[in-house]
């Protein structure tokens, strides 16, 4: 059948539906009669049917456009959800996050260590052998020389607040990528998961000692802290989220695996979650702050403001052993449902 035969024959139904959400949408769902509210659910499946198969025949934009309108006001009627309140979330990032972080410490730790025992092996194998920099220093950096690279940035005016704006925005997006990704090989029975987080270890100890060894460790440290303590200590909380995954497949505790891969899966869902704000936090530094090269910004300041940064994140994301520790309570007993 030819697309144009088959928007002809369908668009009667289509404008049914779109009748029926206009309606819905101005005066409630609740007032539509119960033949009305069938006909929409009728139509709303059908409907779905309809933009897969115009998006399988690579179907004009302008159709599947607006069926994949149709088809998404319908869902939002249908399925409306929780609507989520500022409140929530902000519970959830000053408590609730702690308290799963907490309960969650030995996962913490874990990935914590592959992180740094990756970040030796990337150090020691560029000590022992210079040349394993291409297998080891990050692509973008092999080709880069740490004192041009300095001596422009002395020279450089900075950018622009536009251009923070945007290369910001990218960092998170990236991040938030890389996060997701030590998440979801938790599936792997954690194997994936381990290993990312190794490799990302590998990256960071394989460029600060080429920054080292051109006498540049300040400067480099100064470039990555300021930055990296949040952004880091996010990539191994969702390192442990990947771990905490695992756990539901190698360790259901008599559960069955499915069972436990739910429980385990809304525990590591929310550490995933928790590092939104961190990542938030060390987007804006890296596009902004960590830019600014000496001498501009001397190496004691940021490193200074590092240490002042990773000092905060680090009471906020303890806050939660702490206020247990203090009254006397286990993390474990204040389970989030």
């Amino acid at each position: 059948m030819e697309l144009a035969e088959f928007v002809e024959q369908r668009r009667p139904k289509w404008s049914s539906l779109e009748r029926l959400l206009d309606a819905a949408e101005r005066d409630g769902l609740s007032k539509l009669s119960l033949d009305e509210a069938r006909t929409l659910s009728r139509l709303y499946r059908s409907t779905s049917s309809d933009l897969l198969w115009v998006r399988a025949r690579a179907g004009a934009a302008d159709v599947s456009g607006y069926l994949n309108d149709l088809v998404g006001r319908a869902y939002a009627l249908t399925y409306p959800g929780k609507k989520v309140r500022l409140s929530e979330i902000g519970r959830f990032l000053s408590m609730g996050f702690p308290d799963v972080l907490a309960r969650e410490w030995r996962m913490f730790v874990a990935s914590f260590l592959l992180f740094w025992a990756g970040a030796g092996f990337g150090w020691i194998g560029m000590m022992f052998d210079p040349e394993a920099a291409a297998y080891l220093v990050p692509g973008e950096h092999q080709q880069l020389d740490p004192e041009k690279r300095r001596d422009k940035e002395a020279q450089s005016e900075g950018a622009s607040t536009g251009e923070q704006a945007v290369f910001t925005s990218f960092l998170f997006t990236h991040n938030i990528q890389v996060a997701f990704f030590c998440f979801a090989l938790g599936l792997t029975a954690g194997l994936g998961t381990a290993i990312l987080m190794f490799l990302n270890g590998v990256m960071l100890g394989s460029l600060a000692w080429v920054y080292t060894s051109k006498g540049m460790a300040g400067w480099f440290w100064a470039w990555i802290l300021p930055h990296g303590i949040p952004e880091i200590t996010a990539i191994v909380i969702a390192g442990a989220a990947g771990f905490v995954l695992a756990r539901g497949l190698v360790a259901p505790k008599g559960l069955s695996r499915r069972v436990a891969l739910k429980r385990e899966g809304k525990t590591a869902l929310q550490l995933l979650l928790g590092t939104l704000a961190l990542f938030v936090l060390a987007g804006f530094i890296e596009g902004t702050l960590s830019q600014i090269h000496p001498p501009r910004l001397s190496v004691a300041f940021k490193v200074g403001f590092a240490l002042l940064v990773g000092s905060g994140v680090y009471a906020y994301l303890w806050s939660g052993s702490l206020r247990h520790a203090l009254a006397g309570t286990s993390p474990d007993e204040q389970a989030i449902t």
